[in-house]
């Protein structure tokens, strides 16, 4: 998908989210001053489009000291803030480039059943093919045949092996023989794909971290990436689901999902401040193109509707 096609159906994904923030900048702002109880209003505007209160007080307090007393009209509104909001995803803008001399390059996938962390995993499989490259999926979670399925579904798109285990095996065991299969096939890149299951936190943190000390014995410097999987629609959850999975295992980047059915798009935002993690993708739709590396300009307009 071309790039021109990608931001038309990021900016249609984000619709919802537009909708909820841009909507109201214009219905406020129609050639009105910026006074106090104008950006008391903005700010309340940017709090329940999920950005965060500490974006949203950085924000304001940055007009009130460049816009106080002006009038201003709702695209000057848009547009400063999308300046506002693509200075804060800049610097976590940043692409998943396999390091050079990391044969094969181990991608470990973390994140809560349903965040879409399996689909991702066979969109980056497909996108490293594309690249010339030889990807190798394990399919670590053991416990959900489905994740299994749709995992060797997406290995032969992607033209992939697809390293399985009986139901309940130990998925630390897996992820062992599904190096050392790599490592001997000289592929590039094993992504490794993980359980979720949050209702027992220390279970999964054991299994996460048995995996991690395992792969170790072939690799001492894998995972070479540690991905968490967010999907956009649970909004401020997003945030504690980053918080855990941080506590469990040393987290490198985020991955957003499911931006094309949410309207707290900008949880992306809060993210990014929250946690300076590097996003390295978004995904905005069922198929393998549908998932491409993060732009922080792009992001921020298609958010505030321009």
């Amino acid at each position: 998908m071309a790039l021109s096609a990608f931001f038309s159906k990021l900016k249609t994904g984000l619709s919802k989210s537009a909708e909820k923030l841009g909507q109201n900048i214009s219905a406020t702002f129609t050639k009105r001053k910026l006074d106090d109880a104008a950006l008391e209003e903005l700010e309340d505007m940017l709090i329940a489009a999920d950005l965060g209160t500490a974006v949203a007080s950085r924000v304001i307090e940055n007009f009130r000291r460049t816009r106080f007393g002006k009038e201003v009209s709702d695209v000057e509104i848009r547009e400063a803030l999308a300046s506002e909001i693509a200075a804060i995803l800049q610097p976590v803008a940043l692409p998943l480039n396999p390091a050079p001399g990391r044969k094969p390059f181990v991608i470990l996938m973390v994140g809560v059943n349903g965040a879409g962390k399996t689909t991702t995993i066979g969109k980056l499989a497909t996108a490293y093919r594309e690249q010339g490259l030889i990807p190798v999926l394990a399919a670590g979670d053991t416990f959900r045949a489905a994740a299994v399925e749709q995992l060797q579904v997406w290995g032969t798109r992607a033209r992939a092996e697809v390293i399985s285990a009986p139901p309940n095996s130990d998925a630390a065991s897996l992820a062992h023989d599904a190096l050392a299969k790599a490592q001997a096939q000289r592929a590039d890149i094993l992504l490794i794909d993980t359980a979720g299951r949050l209702h027992n936190k220390s279970v999964l943190m054991e299994e996460l971290q048995k995996i991690i000390r395992v792969i170790r014995k072939l690799d001492s410097s894998a995972p070479h990436a540690v991905l968490l999987t967010l999907d956009a629609t649970t909004g401020q959850n997003a945030i504690n689901q980053v918080r855990t999975f941080r506590d469990m295992v040393d987290l490198t980047g985020l991955i957003v999902t499911k931006l094309d059915g949410s309207a707290r798009g900008g949880i992306v935002v809060a993210l990014a401040d929250a946690f300076k993690l590097p996003v390295h993708a978004v995904g905005t739709g069922e198929q393998a193109g549908d998932l491409r590396p993060f732009d922080a300009s792009e992001f921020a307009r298609a958010l505030v509707g321009i």
